[in-house]
């Protein structure tokens, strides 16, 4: 276990230096969001997500629905010694939007050194829009 050790600072405010070095956002009480890119590679769309020091059968979910990708992910972090101890937790959640023509039965999901990989395969079949004619009742 790395040792804690307490900052000294003369700062009025000294625990807002630990709000900008945490990668869970920069206010405290406010909607926290991580880092994600999203690209196209050979027919799947990929959505890759920095979620480090995570459990992701237990802290995070991702879930495809109605043409959005919703990763949820839930931060619990304690760490005691001697008569000290300091805990983080929060929870955060990023949407995005799925082409059209992607298979969302088909989405997987993989976990690796702190990034959470999405893929969603894109099917050939294009959407073709059509007019729908509208009748005057009345």
């Amino acid at each position: 276990m790395a040792k804690l050790a307490r900052r000294q600072s003369s700062a009025r405010f000294p625990e807002i230096f630990d709000w900008l070095e945490s990668p869970w956002g920069l206010l405290p009480f406010t909607s926290q969001a991580f880092r994600l890119e999203e690209y196209v590679q050979d027919g799947t769309y990929i959505v890759r997500a920095e979620l480090p020091g995570l459990d992701p059968e237990k802290d995070v979910e991702v879930t495809a629905d109605a043409g959005t990708l919703t990763i949820h992910a839930e931060r619990r972090e304690e760490h005691e010694e001697g008569h000290r101890s300091e805990f983080r937790y929060g929870s955060l959640t990023r949407s995005v939007t799925l082409p059209a023509n992607v298979d969302a039965g088909k989405v997987t999901a993989s976990y690796n050194k702190g990034i959470l990989q999405v893929s969603a395969p894109i099917t050939d079949t294009k959407t073709e829009s059509h007019r729908i004619p509208v009748k005057q009742t009345a």
